[in-house]
């Protein structure tokens, strides 16, 4: 019931998203870690306590402009009480397992139009005391907010969305299963993009073990001590995101004839794989399965004492499939067979790729603009161009 009622109510989500440590106990609106000037001259910590007004689903107007506060009796920076806004002292329980200490009054002459100005206020007449004599004290903590399951799929809620004002167009990414197909440089990194997105459900899809090489083009840092365990790719990424998400799938296995039907159940697929007959079967069963997908890819080869090459991202959707064929958009040579295929892998090349294939993504789903609604986009790295085709009609 309280985070729907901070959800539901601007004022609460304004306090929460400003960073301010509230809780709703007992019908009362708790800011806790306010920071004041003790009887001693030192700076300390209180809670301040509102009676909290609501409609059943969302705050309205403040019934009254008093609060209670705990955890002392606030002075300021001269050892003189705040008999300003002091209107009783005396402990009373105001709220479960909650004793004020006095009781403050300041009233504007309109009264307090909601929480977030109410609460505003009084913090502001406390704190700007300790504030005098330790000026990086502050009442906002933005403390890290546990979400159950029913709530979110993420274990803390997500407020960089609310925060950002965004919430509503994040949500157009709540997807039901999202597959990741290969775990390599540019897997890991699409993984880690997405994992921060409200999917439901996102499958991994590698048979591999995770080996030192791995590591060097991969986000994170993984310890000697997990990589010595060799441990296998899927699960090692599993077990480092599920402290952040639920709903992460691993599924340790390469794809080919036997399992790629288990793509048919994906809402959308991720291709992060090498070249080979293998990827052309996954995007022949996609197709048959009417599936959007992104292939993600890159080629990079040695010029000189340098390197060059491309970083690519081919989209392909219900509506939009023939430029994969038509314009041999991908390879399904493997580098065995193929002369001119390396299979050098840089990190930053990996993370360009992935982010260019996750910006793909979330503008299919409309969280980004997409005035060009190209389904080809190549990065040439000497030139630092950017080429967009296959626009779709």
């Amino acid at each position: 019931m309280s985070r729907q009622l901070v959800s539901h109510s601007p004022d609460l989500q304004r306090l929460q998203d400003e960073g301010y440590d509230i809780e709703i106990r007992s019908n009362s609106l708790l800011v806790k870690h306010v920071p004041y000037v003790n009887s001693a001259g030192q700076v300390a910590y209180g809670i301040i306590i509102s009676e909290l007004s609501t409609s059943g689903t969302t705050t309205i107007r403040p019934s009254t402009h008093v609060v209670s506060f705990a955890g002392g009796i606030p002075f300021d920076n001269r050892g003189s009480e705040l008999t300003s806004i002091i209107n009783s002292k005396g402990r009373t329980p105001v709220a479960e397992r909650l004793i004020a200490d006095c009781i403050f009054s300041s009233k504007p002459p309109e009264g307090y139009p909601d929480y977030h100005a109410k609460i505003t206020a009084y913090v502001n007449m406390v704190t700007g005391w300790a504030q005098a004599i330790d000026p990086t004290v502050t009442a906002k903590t933005f403390p890290v907010i546990p979400a159950s399951e029913e709530e979110s799929v993420f274990r803390y809620l997500d407020t960089a969305s609310s925060r950002a004002g965004i919430s509503l167009i994040t949500s157009k990414l709540t997807l039901a299963k999202v597959a990741i197909v290969g775990l390599g440089g540019t897997g890991s990194y699409i993984l880690d993009l997405i994992a921060k997105t409200p999917i439901e459900e996102i499958h991994l899809f590698d048979g591999d073990t995770l080996y030192t090489h791995n590591a060097f083009r991969a986000p994170g840092a993984a310890s000697l001590e997990e990589l010595q365990a060799a441990p296998s790719k899927v699960y090692y990424y599993q077990g480092k995101y599920s402290a952040m998400r639920r709903g992460i799938v691993a599924h340790s296995v390469n794809i080919d004839e036997t399992n790629v039907a288990e793509l048919k159940e994906m809402t959308f697929v991720f291709l992060a794989m090498d070249s080979g007959p293998a990827k052309k079967l996954i995007v022949e069963k996609l197709e048959g399965y009417n599936l959007p997908f992104i292939d993600a890819g890159l080629g990079v080869y040695r010029s000189g004492d340098a390197l060059a090459g491309i970083v690519r991202v081919t989209t392909s959707t219900p509506s939009h499939r023939r430029h994969l064929w038509d314009g041999q958009r991908l390879s399904f040579t493997g580098a065995e067979d193929d002369e001119y295929e390396s299979n050098i892998q840089i990190a930053d090349l990996n993370a360009l790729n992935a982010v260019l294939a996750v910006l793909k993504w979330k503008k299919l789903f409309g969280f980004y603009a997409d005035l060009e609604r190209e389904l080809y986009t190549a990065y040439t790295i000497d030139g630092s161009h950017l080429l967009n085709e296959d626009k779709a009609s």
